[in-house]
Formats: structure tokens, C-alpha cells, sequence
């Protein structure tokens, strides 16, 4: 079974969302199921697996060679049904003491042919120069896409999507945008790339972060690159002054919990015309809320209720965002096989007004949670 299993994976490289182990052959495995997940990281493809037993998931990261190992061993001996789902094709294993029964559906085939053809329209091409993406090892020196690094280069180029859609409607030849929580994840480098050696545009961009070293590096690389207009600086959003000027643009990618509502109040405050935020690590709301209505059930279990404050506090600040004039969509950034952090708030200047928070505040009062940006719109 974990030959059959160990091919297919290999033959849907990059293209697996989940397999899941299910129906236990041996009785004695305190896990009555198991979900492996794979997804990148700079040590390479790791697999998340989760393990289900009684109410509770625990969560165990494997490296590819460790995974496979227990596909040999742990996987093969203890399921009798395994299910893998891919861009395409669903596969179905049955597995008997002798043989195993394979089932499939879909067509991975075709899945490959459709992801070939949109790698003509992407907007960051193989074979150009971009230094981020070569210094970042998603591009060969020679400008070629490493085959490891295929599902980053598309992850990027979504990200560069979504920022190019918003930019085709603002008409302008000079853009200033803010990056809260740059961090070096290179996504600031390929902006101001895009906006200068794609748009042919004057972009000045402005990254803040709390770590000294981080900006130190972020600055000598923007010097090495020539990104003359690229400038980084030590800031902490909850109580620094931020830049004075008009800003067409705020991004805020992986902000840590309220560093977020900042983020999106400083937006707000200053009538930017566009935001592009993909929260992380929202502690705010899962630490303070209680039980008080409907929606008692999703606090019973750990899991659940940090899920479940994710997206309230999400959904939060979704609202408060139409309230003060924005159109906002809430969109899929990367797969979740890839990072379990993947919307991302997509908002649209239309026309400032005086928010109603009532609703939210209600909710807010009626189960005993605080959530920054509410508050900090409400002292306003």
C-alpha cells in the first residue's frame, strides 16, 4: 500500500491537498484518524499530520523522508482507508491483508495541462532578473524556476494578482505604500520591483518592523538591489509615529494579533485608498471571550474556539472596515495545504462615513470579548 501511495505522491508533487488515514485495521492505535497535510517551509516540504482521538487533535510535523517512513510503517499497518485529494483527482485506497484496491477519480492530467496554461498570464515571468526571487531560491541564477520552489513562485505571483487588479483602477504614475510587519519575506522587494520594472511607475514603499537586524538587512539588500525609494525603519505600531504623507496603499501581511487592528486603524484614519491585510496570531479575542449565547458550543474544546476567534475577529474587523466606507472582499491568499494563515481582507476605498458599530458592540458586550480595532475606531 505505502509503494502505490509513496508513487502518487511523487506524481502529484505540489499538487496534494490532503490524505486522509480512516477505518482502523489495528484496534490497539489510539487515534482513531489521521490527516497529513503538506506544506512549505524553509527547511523544505514538511507534513502536518493531525491526529484525531476522542475530542481532541494533536498536531505532529514530519519532514518528507520521516513521512514516508511512516507511510511504510504506521500508515500502512494501522488504516484500512486511505483517501488522497489533489487539483484534479481523487484517489481512494482500500487495503487488505494481501493487496490493495485503488479507485480513482478525476483527471490529474488535465489538472497539469491547466496549470501550464496559466503559467503564460503570470505576471512575474521566468527568465526575468528579480533579485528577491533569486536571493529567495525560488529562481536559479540562471532565472529559471527551481522545480521545489514551483507552488512559492505561484504563491507570489497570486499575491502580485491581487495587488495589480487594485492597481489597474487607481490610474496613477507615482504610488507610496506602507508594509506593516515587513519582516524579510521578500514580498516588499517583489512589490517595489513590480510597481518600478513592470509598471514603469515612481513607487516609494515604507516597511516597518520591531527587529533592529531585520531592518538593518532589509536596508542593505534594498541598497544592494539599487531600490533607491525602498526604505525600512524600526517602528512599533501600537505607539510610534508613522509616516505623515498620503498613502495609496497599506499592506499588512502576518502582522502578529493587534499589530493588525493598528495597521488597519492607521489605514482607515488616514483615508487610504486601498488595503491588503492577511492577519495572523489573533490571541485578542480567544483570550478574553466567554460564553453568553448561541454560539456556546464552538468554546467547548480548544481547537474550536481558536478557530472559531480567528474568524470572529476577522469577520470583526471585515465590518468595521464597510462601516467606515470600505468594499471588502475576503479572499483565499495561498492554499490552506500550505499555510492554515491564508485570507486575506481585500479592501476598496468608496467613501468615508461615520461607522454604526451597534451590532458589533452588542456581540462584543454579550460575550465578554475586547477586540482592538473595535476599540480603537470607538475611542476615535
Amino acid at each position: 500500500m505505502s509503494f502505490i501511495i509513496c508513487e502518487d505522491i511523487k506524481n502529484l508533487q505540489g499538487k496534494i491537498k490532503k490524505i486522509a488515514f480512516s477505518e482502523l485495521k489495528d484496534k490497539s492505535c489510539e487515534f482513531s484518524k489521521i490527516t497529513a497535510r503538506p506544506f512549505s517551509s524553509k527547511k523544505g516540504i514538511l507534513w502536518q499530520l493531525e491526529k484525531y482521538k476522542n475530542n481532541q487533535v494533536f498536531h505532529e510535523n514530519m519532514d518528507e523522508k520521516a513521512f514516508f517512513v511512516w507511510l511504510e510503517n504506521d500508515g500502512r499497518s494501522t488504516f484500512r482507508q486511505v483517501c488522497l485529494t489533489a487539483e484534479g483527482v481523487t484517489i481512494h485506497y482500500t487495503v487488505f491483508p494481501d493487496k490493495v484496491k485503488k479507485k480513482e477519480s478525476g483527471n490529474a492530467v488535465k489538472t497539469t495541462q491547466q496549470s501550464h496554461n496559466k503559467e503564460k498570464s503570470y505576471i512575474l515571468k521566468q527568465g526575468e532578473n528579480i533579485p528577491a526571487l533569486v536571493d529567495l531560491g525560488v529562481f536559479s541564477k540562471d532565472f529559471n524556476i527551481v522545480k521545489s520552489k514551483y507552488d512559492k513562485f505561484k504563491q507570489i505571483n497570486r499575491f502580485v494578482e491581487i495587488i495589480d487588479d487594485a492597481f489597474s483602477k487607481l490610474g496613477k504614475d507615482e504610488i507610496t505604500i506602507l508594509d506593516f510587519g515587513c519582516g524579510k519575506s521578500y514580498l516588499t522587494f517583489i512589490v517595489y520591483y513590480y510597481f518600478t520594472e513592470i509598471k514603469k511607475v515612481k513607487a516609494n514603499v515604507i516597511g516597518y518592523d520591531l527587529k533592529e537586524d531585520v531592518v538593518k538587512s532589509c536596508n542593505e539588500i534594498a541598497k544592494r538591489y539599487g531600490y533607491d525609494n525602498l526604505k525600512f525603519y524600526v517602528n512599533d505600531v501600537t505607539k510610534d509615529e508613522l509616516y505623515k504623507g498620503n498613502v495609496d496603499m497599506v499592506i499588512t501581511l502576518h502582522a502578529c494579533d493587534i499589530a493588525t487592528d493598528f495597521a488597519l486603524f492607521h489605514a482607515i484614519t488616514n483615508g487610504v485608498s486601498n488595503i491588503f491585510s492577511v492577519p495572523c496570531c489573533q490571541h485578542e479575542v480567544c483570550q478574553s471571550i466567554k460564553k453568553g449565547g448561541d454560539f456556546d458550543i464552538l468554546l467547548n474544546h480548544g481547537l474550536i474556539k481558536e478557530r472559531f476567534s480567528a474568524l470572529l475577529t476577522d469577520s470583526i474587523r471585515a465590518e468595521i472596515l464597510k462601516e467606515c466606507g470600505y468594499e471588502v472582499d475576503i479572499v483565499e491568499f495561498v492554499d490552506f495545504a500550505h499555510s492554515p494563515k491564508n485570507l486575506m481582507l481585500r479592501c476598496k476605498l468608496k467613501k468615508e462615513k461615520t461607522p454604526d458599530l451597534e451590532k458589533i458592540r452588542n456581540l462584543s458586550e454579550q460575550y465578554g470579548f475586547t477586540q482592538k480595532l473595535l476599540t480603537l475606531i470607538s475611542e476615535k
